[in-house]
């Protein structure tokens, strides 16, 4: 591949998602109007771009750019928002990565399309060789598996003066994945009732993309266990490590916080 050589999606194929990032809209992101405020969705954004554009070309990338930005719907707090990334575009040492936001009521089901956004992304090469180039875009999807699977990354707030990220960080992550899996299930208000057990395996190094896989393993009148696997992968080598494994006992309760018969709904996903 020539310097000006680039690589595109083919015209009307949309590529499969490389990446997902799930999170909670909390009050401390957002206006006073309730709605998710745009940097924080931006944040976001620009993270699973990251991603993204990491696990296709295997070095480190900085953002040049949003190319374009485009907000169509607010996200409210206590909605669910999902990130979905695709490199849609690879030239030589760039790339551009397509990412939208969608916002999703946990009991109501209903889904919304908030933004999506354009971002330029630069390969920093140390070390590579004067004619090295980042893969072709063909190379670069898989298939999202079905059921609650996101990445995230591990920031240096979230890891000990050893460069690990700490356990409450991790459960953090779990039980998260844990309560998304559980409301997606029955589209119920769900609280954690208790955490059958947790093993942690090995350690997640600073700067390493985590993976939670949540599924929704028992269910009972209204109650709900949920089985979590939190996987590590280093953002260079692409090794990956199962770093710890969880069972969560989660309840379905009502307004007054009294447990309710969990009902698998139509639109629920484990």
């Amino acid at each position: 591949m020539s310097a000006g050589d680039q690589t595109f999606a083919a015209p009307g194929e949309i590529p499969a998602p490389s990446s997902r990032l799930l999170d909670l809209v909390f009050p401390g992101d957002t206006n006073h109007h309730g709605t998710l405020f745009g940097g924080a969705g931006l944040a976001l954004m620009d993270r699973i771009a990251f991603i993204a554009a990491t696990r296709h070309g295997r070095v480190p990338f900085v953002t040049a750019s949003c190319d374009r930005v485009d907000f169509q719907a607010p996200a409210r707090v206590g909605e669910l928002v999902e990130l979905l990334a695709r490199v849609t575009r690879v030239g030589r040492k760039s790339m551009t990565v397509e990412v939208e936001m969608v916002a999703e009521g946990l009991t109501s089901g209903e889904r919304r399309l908030c933004t999506r956004g354009s971002f330029s992304m630069v390969a920093v090469p140390e070390g590579k060789a004067p004619d090295w180039h980042l893969p072709p875009l063909s190379a670069a999807y898989e298939e999202l598996a079905p059921g609650l699977r996101a990445s995230d990354i591990v920031f240096a707030d979230q890891a000990n003066s050893f460069g690990r990220m700490f356990g409450g960080e991790a459960l953090a992550a779990m039980t998260k994945a844990a309560f998304i899996a559980a409301t997606r299930h029955g589209r119920k208000i769900t609280v954690l009732a208790a955490s059958e057990r947790v093993d942690f395996r090995a350690p997640v190094a600073l700067g390493s993309i985590v993976d939670t896989v949540a599924t929704v393993v028992r269910v009972g009148r209204s109650s709900m266990t949920v089985a979590v696997e939190l996987w590590s992968e280093d953002l260079m080598s692409a090794s990956r490590a199962l770093t710890a494994t969880g069972r969560f006992v989660m309840v379905a309760v009502d307004e007054r916080d009294r447990p309710v018969p969990v009902v698998r709904h139509e639109g629920g996903a484990a």
